[in-house]
């Protein structure tokens, strides 16, 4: 997807991350995607591929329920003169994408995966020989050859031994196998480290941000 214009990025991780999460489907705006969420501490979220002052102003200034998240793809000191008393920044995050081939991860010693899917998303769950909790991660189809990348996770106990690198592996060969060609995830800047190392490029930053006056 080397030649592919962050709007059609932005679509097609919005296209698999409504399908990871069982999100309402997304709702094509003049300025981006309007997304129904329907969560507790995430009703609304409000997806922006090319932010500008007056866009995010009138999305900032028209918004008056809380946890409504805006979601823009630019670096966090740009949009905050833009945002008036009541938005908060949650970490920023990195739009990313990476080719997709057939992978065969080995298993570190003391760690058993398990793998399942449901509808179009697949999961791996990473748990110590004993049962404990490890690392997990799910992927999820999207439309065209794409997947989306989401909720990759490393408990604090057992990071640093590849399992991180264990779980993308394996999703990705999963992806791969459905058919899937392009992954695309946003991650933190501490998962960006892991995702860059494993082959996947930065293609823009993105802003995160909530309503709770």
């Amino acid at each position: 997807m080397a030649d592919t214009g962050i709007g059609e990025l932005v679509q097609a991780w919005i296209d698999g991350w409504v399908v990871s999460r069982g999100a309402a489907d997304p709702v094509e705006e003049p300025w981006g995607w309007s997304i129904d969420v329907g969560q507790t501490r995430h009703v609304w979220r409000h997806v922006v591929p090319e932010p500008n002052e007056m866009t995010v102003r009138k999305l900032a200034d028209g918004t008056s329920a809380p946890w409504t998240w805006l979601k823009l793809f630019a670096e966090d000191d740009a949009i905050r003169p833009w945002v008036g008393p009541g938005w908060r920044f949650d970490q920023p995050g990195f739009l990313m994408t990476c080719p997709l081939q057939a992978e065969r991860p080995a298993v570190p010693a003391g760690y058993t995966v398990t793998t399942w899917t449901r509808g179009d998303v697949v999961r791996v769950l990473v748990r110590t020989t004993d049962g404990h909790f490890a690392a997990r991660g799910q992927i999820a189809r999207g439309s065209g050859p794409t997947a989306v990348a989401d909720q990759i996770e490393t408990s604090p106990d057992h990071r640093r031994r590849g399992l991180g690198s264990l779980v993308m592996r394996t999703l990705q060969n999963a992806a791969y196998e459905a058919g899937a060609r392009t992954g695309v995830l946003v991650g933190t800047p501490e998962g960006r480290q892991l995702y860059t190392s494993l082959g996947w490029t930065t293609h823009s930053p993105m802003a995160s941000l909530w309503y709770e006056p």
